[in-house]
Parts: C-alpha cells; structure tokens; sequence
C-alpha cells in the first residue's frame, strides 16, 4: 500500500509538472494584427476628394487592428480621433521642422494601438535630414517626413520593433537621391540600436517594384537589415501599384510567424477605395 501511495503521489506531481508546461507554452506565443495604410489625408484642395467623409470610415476600420500605421495623416486628424474607439493609444510623427515655413507640416505619421493595457508601447519620432521638392518634383519638403519607431512589449515580456516610414515621391533623380539617403538614415538608426532585435517596417516607400533603380534600392535595404517580404505580388493582383511594404525579420529572442497577410479590401465603398494606396495587414504570432 505504501508503494501505491508513492507511485500516486509521484503521478500527482508528474500531472501538475505537466500542467504547468502546458500552461507555459500557451502564453510563450501572443497574436497580433497589424495595418498599413497611407490615408491620402491631403487638405480637400489638393485630395481631390471629400476627406471629410472618408476620415471617420478610415478610423472606424482601424478599431478592428491591434496596431494601425498610417502615413499621410495630415489635414483631418480631428476626424480620425473622434472616430477611434475611447481608449486606443495615439502617438503622431515628428512635427514640421521648417521654422521658416508656418504652413508647412509635420511627417504625417500616426500610430494607433488598440492592444490590452498589459501590453505596452513606447514609440519614437525622428525627422528625415533630406527631402526633395519645394516648388515642384511634388513638393515633398513642405512635410518634413520621418520614421516612427514603436517598442511593442507583449504581456509575456517578448517585445519587438515596428518602424512606420513615408519617403519621398516623385520620380527625379533628386527625388531617388532623397529615398535613397532617407533609407540610409534609418538604416544607420537600426543597425546602431536594434542589432539582433525583432523588427517589422511598414509604409508607403515610393519604391516602385516594377522600376530598377528603386528596386535596387530596396533589394539592397532589405539585404542589409535581413528583412522578408511576405505580401509581395498581393497588390498587383488587385490593380495597385507596388509602392507600399510590410517587411519583418526574427530576433535572436522573438521571433514571428505569419498566419495571414494581405491586402483588406473593407477599406472601401460603393464609390470606392477609402484611399489612393491599398490598406495591407499582417497577422502574426509572437514566438
């Protein structure tokens, strides 16, 4: 009997060790779902459009993302908050860095997050030290456009870096000169401080897949910082151009695995797409 009672004891504590690792591999992996999407939050004068009304639309379907990256988020933010559910985390972009300029606007990034309060995230803002185009070659410098640089820390301590970046447009030399240095700079950012880290960079890159020299620029962007392109080709199934990413790379302790992507086509209406650029996703889990 005293044998039996030992083996019951012994099976006992077997089960709860095993309880326990269970329990241990529910919460070592975390889902999130991210969006990107450039707004085309220009002034109605230079929309072309009515952003009055596709502002509130644009807020209310990001209620549905753990994290949204919005870039051209200029003229109607006012609209995108009073749309947003009560308690999401909104931190905007660098502010404009042209003090000669009282008209002139900041990066247009925004970044809003929808994750539980025992998630945290801490992002940073750091403006471009070039551009190209005042009066002309689409007058990228009236925005003094950026990087934001979002530490997202899940509630099992894993965490992992999300970059939201809007470069320069137009199709000059000066303005693939501008990316090109725009790309270094954020380079330089990553490799100084996030050597080994998780990482997700996400944006309208104006590098469009279907020319050269700035696929060049990307595939030499995304060799060096070891990043992945999971949603490649989806835009062109669709009729957009290739000029927006979603890239992502492991870390040494968090890595990711990509259970959906693509492009979410409830970004529109019967009179069409809430935007000028396709809103992409990414839903992941966080190893």
């Amino acid at each position: 009997m005293v044998s039996n009672s030992k083996n019951l004891s012994l099976s006992a504590r077997l089960f709860v060790l095993f309880c326990f690792f269970i329990s241990l591999n529910n919460v070592s992996s975390e889902e999130i779902k991210i969006l990107t999407y450039n707004t085309h939050g220009l002034p109605a004068i230079f929309s072309g459009d009515e952003p009055s009304n596709r502002f509130p639309l644009i807020a209310k379907e990001t209620n549905r993302y753990h994290i949204s990256l919005l870039q051209e988020d200029f003229a109607h933010h006012e609209l995108l908050l009073k749309n947003i559910k009560k308690n999401t985390f909104v931190e905007r972009g660098n502010e404009s860095q042209s003090t000669f300029c009282p008209f002139c606007s900041g990066s247009g990034l925004t970044i809003l997050s929808n994750l539980d309060k025992d998630w945290t995230v801490e992002v940073y803002s750091e403006a471009f030290n070039s551009c190209s185009g005042w009066l002309g070659k689409l007058n990228d410098c009236f925005a003094s456009k950026g990087f934001q640089l979002a530490r997202v820390t899940a509630p099992s301590g894993k965490y992992f870096f999300i970059l939201n970046t809007h470069l320069d447009a137009g199709r000059h030399d000066s303005d693939r000169k501008a990316r090109k240095e725009q790309l270094s700079q954020i380079l330089i950012k990553i490799q100084k401080e996030l050597s080994g880290e998780a990482l997700i960079v996400v944006g309208d890159l104006n590098l469009k897949w279907n020319d050269e020299r700035d696929r060049s620029l990307l595939k030499t962007f995304k060799a060096q910082l070891g990043l992945s392109d999971p949603i490649k080709g989806i835009q062109t199934e669709t009729g957009w151009p290739v000029i927006d990413y979603i890239l992502y790379r492991d870390g040494a302790e968090t890595t990711f695995e990509v259970i959906e992507k693509g492009e979410d086509l409830n970004f529109k209406t019967q009179e069409g797409p809430l935007s000028d650029h396709p809103a992409l996703f990414m839903e992941l889990n966080i190893n």
